[in-house]
């Protein structure tokens, strides 16, 4: 069953979440960190991509490869936690599988 994915809407909780753990590949920075105010039932993800790598219809199109990734791996993921996706321009270059492999692989490593 697919998990709804809820967006991280207040400040305090995206500055809580710098301050947890990171993995850092050549697609993405991951952060993670139990909230305790968040809903556990659902999953709190938030994607950010800087102006740095392009125009907004570059910035979304890397949104759109990421929640698609986000939604296969909703069943493996740790629901205890909330997650702060930072993108990368290699992001936009490299082909979508062995994006999705390696951020599978990152993911696996946080449980």
């Amino acid at each position: 069953m697919k998990n709804r994915i809820l967006s991280l809407s207040k400040n305090d909780d995206f500055k809580s979440i710098l301050t947890g753990k990171k993995i850092t590949n050549k697609y993405l920075t991951i952060f993670f960190k139990k909230i305790p105010s968040k809903n556990i039932k659902k999953l709190n993800l938030s994607i950010i991509t800087k102006k740095k790598i392009g125009n907004a219809v570059l910035r979304n199109k890397i949104k759109r490869r990421l929640k698609n990734i986000m939604n296969d791996l909703s069943d493996k993921l740790n629901l205890h936690y909330s997650y702060l996706l930072i993108a990368k321009k290699t992001v936009l270059i490299d082909k979508f599988q062995t994006i999705k492999k390696t951020v599978f692989s990152d993911f696996e490593s946080i449980k």
